[in-house]
């Protein structure tokens, strides 16, 4: 036996030895955005780090974007668990660690377990303890779990991966493919974002004044796998790369839990940059922001911030950083240049995300300046225009506001068109099929309310119409599905204006008498509060208009908005 077939019969033993080991310790399903942490933990994407932070190491990180010993690390990175596993546990405890299904990935050796002061971390990390103001600190709020758990890892497997596997390269084998095709200086460029020509002719730029092969390492973050949207910016991505000089570009997929930290996530991924090969790293002015390019919205952080700070640690990180510039199409000379390169006189163009988003959405020209074809094939047949997408029309309202017979009629309109499935989930139907073992505590009908909105957003993934009506009091169960089903289609949210005391006089079976005498406790509009929609598309009166009338001013929204023709 020679030394590779003895250390490969070795790691066997001491793999099948830990999987035994394992099947006797407690363990915890992680979720997606710690199954991304842990694949760059296991993998050395995050190296230094050879696990959880300890307690001492995370203080020191939110206190001085060091370790404690003093190596440069500018992120928390915790193992977050509920109450009820952390009060079973114990320091020198081990936990077992699997995926979303069971599926065993490595063992913790836990050091430390401690309560973190979850204001103060977002203070340190997103520069604010506002959830109103950050989203990130949002999700540390909402989402994640009061308990942190640090120590070291001993990795069994990593995540399992079924899609683009070519290109899901780990930093040894991005190591090995620079190192075969001869590259010394590579630059890397982080994005999540669909690229286009101004983007390559931007990276182009910055490659040649570094003398730099390009490393692309766009995120495969937490929406895969079941977001469609994730295909087609790696298709997009594989076409791009196709538009780059031969064997000067290299594409790979970065499964990270992006946390839009500014400056701090700057740094953050040159590190992860530099762990993967690369020697310089493309910062945008922006970089990190959780509103970058959002015309509705300012940036969180001010500009150029990110690239200040990856600059200042430089000779620490040893990679450089390279300021993104921004490149626009200038007409009379038919290419791109610098936006500070541009005078007065010339003529320049652009296409905003929002107007790209408007002419994909209408079937309008996307000129070949702007993008190229096979680029916008891949987005026309991903967003196809809004008379061709499904959409859900969530209608809400008291009982007796009219909610059902709008779906009803509704229901009819659309069969009648014939161009699109449709599904009614009427609120009694889903309370029958869907969430007949819910009570009606804020919880329970929260709860059913995302259940409709899991339902409808598949629906309209697949290019159906849903028509959803239930009572549906609370605007965070609402907002939730808004958010949710938006990604994926059209969403029309008709609130059903009709006063409470027209709603009373409707009353065939009679709940509002029942609840006012005390026979029925909890009753949305008497005994529980109904909160009205802060921002709806339409809002109808049913005392004032007839069913089918209501019905038209739906069809009528619709057809301004472009989904039916």
């Amino acid at each position: 036996m020679n030394d590779y077939s003895e250390s490969l019969l070795v790691h066997f033993r001491r793999s099948e030895t830990l999987k035994q080991e394992a099947l006797a310790l407690p363990s915890i399903d992680l979720n997606l955005r710690q199954l991304c942490d842990l694949e760059l933990l296991l993998n050395r994407a995050f190296y230094p780090l050879d696990g959880y932070l300890t307690q001492h190491d995370y203080q020191s990180v939110l206190d001085n974007m060091r370790l404690s010993d003093g190596t440069i690390w500018p992120m928390p990175i915790c193992l977050d668990v509920p109450e009820k596993t952390a009060s079973s546990c114990n320091p020198g405890d081990k936990l077992a660690l699997n995926d979303e299904e069971g599926f065993l990935l490595a063992l913790l050796t836990i050091s430390d377990i401690w309560q973190p002061e979850k204001q103060k971390e977002a203070q340190a990390v997103f520069g604010t303890e506002d959830a109103n103001l950050h989203p990130s600190v949002k999700n540390l709020y909402e989402k994640t779990a009061e308990w942190y758990v640090g120590g070291t890892l001993e990795g069994l497997n990593l995540p399992v991966h079924y899609d683009f596997k070519e290109i899901r390269l780990s930093p040894a084998e991005s190591h090995r493919r620079f190192s075969l095709n001869g590259w010394r200086h590579i630059i890397g460029f982080h994005t999540d974002a669909y690229l286009h020509c101004a983007h390559k002719e931007m990276i182009l730029k910055a490659a040649r004044e570094a003398g730099a092969s390009i490393f692309l390492q766009p995120v495969a973050g937490l929406d895969h796998p079941g977001n469609l949207d994730h295909y087609t910016h790696v298709r997009c991505y594989q076409e791009i790369v196709k538009k780059f000089p031969k064997n000067m570009i290299s594409l790979g997929l970065l499964p990270l839990a992006s946390r839009m930290a500014g400056p701090r996530e700057a740094l953050w991924q040159a590190i992860i940059k530099k762990n993967y090969g690369c020697s310089h790293f493309l910062v945008a002015a922006d970089h990190g922001d959780p509103f970058a390019s959002r015309l509705d919205h300012e940036n969180f952080y001010l500009a150029g911030k990110a690239q200040e700070l990856v600059k200042e640690y430089e000779n620490e990180t040893r990679i450089k950083m390279i300021a993104e510039e921004k490149m626009v199409y200038v007409e009379d000379q038919a290419q791109y240049a610098p936006v500070q390169d541009i005078t007065d006189g010339m003529a320049v163009k652009n296409i905003s995300s929002g107007e790209l988003q408007r002419r994909l959405e209408n079937g309008l020209e996307i000129p070949s300046w702007f993008s190229y074809p096979e680029v916008v094939a891949e987005l026309r047949r991903a967003f196809p225009p809004r008379s061709r997408q499904g959409f859900t029309i969530f209608i809400t309202g008291l009982s007796g506001s009219g909610k059902s017979t709008l779906a009803k009629v509704l229901m009819v309109k659309f069969l009648e068109m014939r161009d699109r499935p449709v599904t009614l989930l009427d609120g009694d139907i889903v309370r029958k099929n869907l969430s007949s073992e819910l009570t009606f505590t804020k919880e329970h009908r929260h709860l059913n309310i995302t259940r409709i909105g899991f339902v409808a957003g598949e629906i309209t993934k697949n290019g159906g119409i849903a028509l959803c009506a239930p009572i549906a009091p609370y605007e965070e169960s609402r907002q939730a599905n808004r958010e949710l089903i938006s990604r994926c289609g059209g969403y029309i949210e008709v609130y059903m204006a009709t006063p409470l005391e027209i709603c009373e006089q409707r009353d065939r079976k009679g709940l509002y008498a029942k609840a006012r005498s005390g026979k029925i406790p909890v009753f949305t509009g008497v005994s529980d509060p109904y909160t009205p929609p802060s921002n709806p598309e339409i809002a109808i009166d049913t005392s004032e208009l007839t069913p089918a009338e209501a019905a038209q001013e739906v069809l009528l929204y619709l057809e301004e908005q472009g989904y039916i023709r």
